[in-house]
């Protein structure tokens, strides 16, 4: 079936039609955020046209909605999900309940960073003195940096620990992951928006989807300080084999479900606490 024609100057009705025709769920309120966030009839005609192709509307206009904020995503990084603000309040009553009212948290690691968005979410609710963000792609350490810059943190590139200072060992009150879960064979059953338009290493978890949840949970507890916690984003399907990795590596585990976010986090700390 033809998609409808867009007019010369295209109304909110016109763009509505047209993003339902191509598929996008909620069309009435990315038809408004094309229409505020265009800089000229131009530009908006040439956003529409990339949004019904499908691709992202993150890439579109530059950012994100996350956890109240805007993060800014660069075409090709991982795009947040609101289900990882799960994640984020989870870090968030973590360092809380730690802390003294009004204390700074020390060091809080936050990688699989991919924009960097959980780690600066993290750090508007919470004073960080030092936010260590690190993902092995290049585009998504370019994009991290600059939504980083702002609360003073530091990205790198590189795989997994290998890429933090050494200094950072044992230091670490919390370390927050947003791993790639998703197994290898349920990547092409996708999203065309997530399997087209994000990198695969973003999504790729490996045969059972725990591939990386090993790696950084193996290595966590040279990381965290005596008290620190590890928080991982996991699936609800996955989260036992998750929780099973973590009491493997000697960590006691929590699971955290939210059912409105459709998010499911699995929370790991030292068995001496």
């Amino acid at each position: 079936m033809p998609r409808p024609a867009l007019p010369a100057r295209p109304r909110f009705a016109d763009i509505v039609t047209l993003l339902r025709a191509a598929g996008c769920v909620f069309a009435e309120e990315e038809a408004q955020l094309l229409l505020s966030e265009a800089s000229s009839p131009e530009a908006l005609t040439e956003w529409i046209g990339r949004r019904v192709s499908g691709e992202p509307l993150e890439f579109i206009v530059g950012w994100a909605g996350f956890y109240g904020l805007r993060i800014a995503v660069d075409p090709g990084v991982f795009v947040p999900r609101r289900r990882t603000e799960l994640l984020v309040s989870e870090a968030v009553a973590l360092l809380r309940q730690r802390l003294p009212e009004g204390a700074e948290a020390g060091v809080v690691i936050d990688l699989c960073c991919g924009s960097g968005a959980v780690g600066v979410a993290v750090a508007s609710q919470v004073p960080v003195l030092e936010l260590h963000a690190a993902d092995i792609d290049s585009v998504a350490v370019a994009c991290a940096r600059r939504n980083l810059a702002p609360v003073g943190g530091q990205v790198y590139r590189g795989d997994l620990y290998t890429a933090l200072p050494s200094r950072l060992r044992g230091r670490a009150q919390l370390i927050v992951v947003n791993a790639p879960y998703v197994p290898t064979d349920v990547l092409p059953t996708m999203p065309p928006e997530a399997r087209i338009y994000e990198p695969r290493i973003s999504l790729d978890g490996g045969p059972d989807g725990l591939s990386l949840h090993r790696r950084v949970i193996g290595e966590a507890s040279d990381w965290l300080d005596e008290a620190g916690y590890l928080a991982i984003e996991t699936s609800e399907r996955q989260a036992a084999g998750t929780a099973s990795i973590m009491a493997a590596a000697g960590l006691a585990a929590r699971t955290v479900h939210s059912e409105e976010l459709d998010g499911t986090v699995v929370v790991g700390t030292l068995r001496s606490q």
